[in-house]
């Protein structure tokens, strides 16, 4: 048996991706910007710890540590970055230009998932890796045509879509967890 706690990493991103929609939607115009801390530090917090102990540990079976761990890095990371730059009036910009890069792993990963059949629902996986890559990729356009409400509508639209696919991801997996888990017995208590 080996320890699954994906949901919660699951559930964070879905969160991460509201309050990013939110963001991009309202937050963007907002004139107090520290009001948004923090929440992108608890979900950074969380997508960080929990994505380095999937990548230095390897709880999971195989790739799912690579694919699940090392994204949420970079997302934790990111969110992270983005509450400092907020709290202290820092350009998101640069931010952005590193979300580009983290946005093409994220599309990498959605595409092998899908080529390759990983997960329950491969394609579900896949769609909500490639939007979540998508969002990181035109990040910079979104912040250098902020004043387009058509545009940043649009965007907050595709980051909700797939912050619906994650929760959508995450949530059966919970309850099936239960489930799965309901007899598991730590080795310490055997």
């Amino acid at each position: 048996m080996f320890i699954d706690y994906l949901t919660l990493l699951l559930t964070n991103l879905s969160a991460g991706m509201f309050i990013l929609a939110a963001y991009v939607y309202k937050g963007l115009d907002d004139p107090d910007q520290k009001r948004w801390v923090p929440a992108f530090s608890v979900v950074g917090f969380i997508a960080l710890l929990g994505g380095l102990n999937l990548v230095l540990n390897w709880p999971l079976p195989g790739i799912y540590n690579i694919a699940f761990g090392e994204t949420s890095v970079l997302f934790g990371t990111l969110m992270l970055a983005a509450s400092f730059a907020l709290a202290f009036s820092w350009d998101l910009s640069i931010l952005a230009l590193y979300a580009i890069f983290a946005g093409v792993f994220a599309l990498e990963v959605g595409w092998r998932i899908i080529d390759l059949g990983l997960t329950t629902q491969p394609l579900l996986s896949g769609a909500a890796f490639a939007l979540t890559g998508i969002s990181g990729v035109f990040s910079l356009v979104v912040l250098r045509f902020k004043k387009n409400k058509v545009y940043r509508s649009f965007f907050a639209l595709v980051l909700s879509v797939g912050a619906v696919l994650w929760a959508v991801t995450a949530y059966p997996a919970l309850w099936s967890h239960f489930e799965t888990f309901s007899k598991w017995v730590p080795y310490s208590m055997r």
